[in-house]
């Protein structure tokens, strides 16, 4: 299965730099954090869920780099262009090994049938780097 995006035939050379431009510097961070980290969480103040993904993994002992933007209140239009990078309508956003699992509840199912051990390679507290 592939994931639906509008491709860059579509998009009308003018406007092309705008779209691919849109809060490019807060997709590069998530990037650069994927790069140097097994797990990343990105999340925003005031939700429940990147708090409960913290938590889950901390009461795991995996580490996490944790990235925080805005509230429901401030943020939302660069939080889009993650949304849109990435595909995933909510937050948290969690990685591990630079691969998107979902939010704390993908997480929590991903913990509980062991399948995160296996995908961090088995090592204790989650090999970051």
């Amino acid at each position: 299965m592939t994931r639906s995006i509008l491709d860059e035939a579509h998009i009308h050379p003018s406007i092309r730099e705008t779209v691919s431009g849109n809060h490019a510097d807060i997709v590069r961070e998530v990037q650069g954090a994927l790069a140097a980290n097994a797990v990343v969480v990105v999340g925003m103040t005031q939700n429940p869920f990147p708090k409960k993904a913290r938590k889950l993994l901390d009461s795991a002992g995996v580490a996490h780099k944790y990235l925080e933007y805005g509230s429901y209140f401030s943020g939302w239009r660069r939080r889009n262009a993650l949304k849109m990078w990435c595909g995933w309508p909510t937050f948290p956003m969690v990685f591990v090994k630079g691969v998107l699992v979902g939010g704390a509840d993908d997480l929590e199912r991903l913990l509980k049938s062991g399948e995160l051990k296996q995908m961090l390679g088995g090592t204790p507290g989650g090999a970051v780097g």
